[in-house]
């Protein structure tokens, strides 16, 4: 059997790709970044066009109803042109939980309102995913919810969110609910803000319509593929960089990429990389067809790619030398989402254990 992509599948991320070579260009990314912008809304609009929001809604509700791996060649490409905008929680985790447990009503309201990009949801599971910190949690008394939501993806601006309690419960809950908090993140990465909710008997809505638990864990699967194809983008993208800059850069009268030292440093982040594609293509790919390995297999996914990506983020540094520290090369702009990306739902270490539980190696 040939494990590859399909031609409308090459076609779909090499249109994403062009699309954002134009709308989402470098000098586009920091002003976006210095701006502290939520969202670029016409970098978004741009990708709303292509369908990239509604990918994984149903048809019945004005998606595109294609397949994980589709999403994960769109995260790709997201990654590579570190694009401002929401799409791990807005266009993936979200419409996953309300399609998988959300009541008739509820997906009515929200999924075709995300589909076309008029909606944006915020996810909450951070303290299930990655484990909670001391004084965060959320708890849920008949119809409300009090506690803290730490780290919580696409944030900003959401107009809706999907929460997960200390129990596995999932809850839908209204941007301008009453009793609720919203206060921004800083983190290493401008691009994506995170945001922490607090929660004071605030009202939301159950999503119980179906297995809220078995909905939670394939959520946190399809953030964790989805993280791991943005690292793989933003990697590829550095290691490009590297590679255009060692041609470029001379020294001692010759091109520092005639060095025998900068060659095996670009070949061994390619090397190195080039393993994580194949893993995170099936990771997505068992996520739809092969419901008993999706979990192992993004949580493989996820550590690889966090593991690989900070070593490229690093030596596709080092090849630049001193420029790759400056905000004019924005290399840290790739750096920093791979840092991110290595923390959000879970780092290397919790998701390895994972792994290793789920195959019986280690203790839950």
């Amino acid at each position: 059997m040939e494990f590859g992509l399909s031609e409308d599948q090459k076609l779909l991320q090499e249109s994403i790709g062009r699309t954002l070579e134009k709308v989402s260009p470098l000098e586009r990314v920091r002003k976006a970044a210095e701006a502290h912008e939520a969202c670029a809304g016409d970098v978004r609009a741009a990708l709303t066009e292509l369908g990239v929001a509604g990918m994984l809604v149903a048809e019945e509700h004005g998606g595109m109803g294609m397949t994980l791996l589709d999403a994960a060649l769109a995260s790709e490409m997201l990654g590579r042109h570190v694009a401002p905008v929401p799409f791990v929680a807005t266009a993936v985790m979200a419409p996953i939980a309300l399609a998988g447990a959300g009541s008739k009503a509820q997906q009515a309201a929200w999924l075709p309102k995300l589909a076309s990009g008029e909606a944006v949801a915020g996810v909450a599971v951070s303290e299930r995913a990655a484990g909670a910190r001391e004084g965060a949690g959320v708890i849920a008394s008949g119809a409300k919810l009090d506690g803290t939501a730490l780290f919580v993806l696409d944030a900003a601006g959401a107009d809706v969110f999907i929460v997960a309690d200390k129990i596995g419960g999932l809850h839908l809950v209204k941007g301008d609910a009453k009793g609720l908090t919203r206060i921004a993140l800083t983190s290493i990465d401008l691009t994506r803000p995170l945001g922490e909710l607090r929660f004071n008997k605030v009202e939301a809505e159950p999503l119980s319509a179906g297995d809220a638990g078995a909905t939670l864990r394939r959520m946190i699967d399809a953030g964790r593929v989805m993280l791991a194809a943005d690292t793989l983008g933003a990697g590829g993208m550095m290691i490009e960089k590297a590679v255009a800059y060692a041609g470029e850069r001379k020294q001692f009268g010759r091109v520092i990429g005639s060095f025998q030292a900068v060659k095996h440093m670009c070949a061994e982040m390619a090397a190195e990389l080039e393993p994580c594609r194949s893993l995170v293509w099936y990771a997505a790919h068992a996520f739809d067809t092969m419901p008993d390995e999706a979990s192992l297999m993004a949580a493989h996914a996820k550590s690889l790619t966090s593991e690989t990506g900070r070593f490229v983020a690093r030596t596709a540094t080092e090849v630049h030398g001193g420029m790759g520290f400056t905000d004019l090369v924005g290399l840290h702009y790739w750096f920093k989402r791979i840092g991110l990306n290595r923390q959000l739902l879970g780092g290397p270490e919790r998701v390895r254990h994972e792994a290793a539980v789920l195959q019986g190696w280690a203790a839950d």
